[in-house]
């Protein structure tokens, strides 16, 4: 099964794993020290991991799109 992302949804999917994401962790972690919420390192050990593995599908999805508009990379 091959997943093909359009420019739109790549692009929404690249500020939510660079801005978005990173954003909402460093905000819940500076809350949690602030208020004593519970569970924070557990919440924004989620959020990294989640981030991390959207950017690892970003890039995996960028690489073979670049790979199918280069015909002498597919040599």
């Amino acid at each position: 099964m091959k997943l093909k992302l359009t420019n739109k949804a790549y692009d929404i999917g690249k500020y939510v794993a660079q801005i978005a994401l990173p954003a909402i962790a460093t905000f819940y972690a500076g809350l949690g020290a602030l208020w004593g919420f519970s569970k924070t390192t557990e919440v924004v050990g989620t959020i990294t991991l989640v981030d991390t593995l959207l950017g690892a599908l970003l890039v995996i999805s960028n690489v073979k799109y670049n790979k199918s508009k280069d015909p002498a990379a597919n040599q």
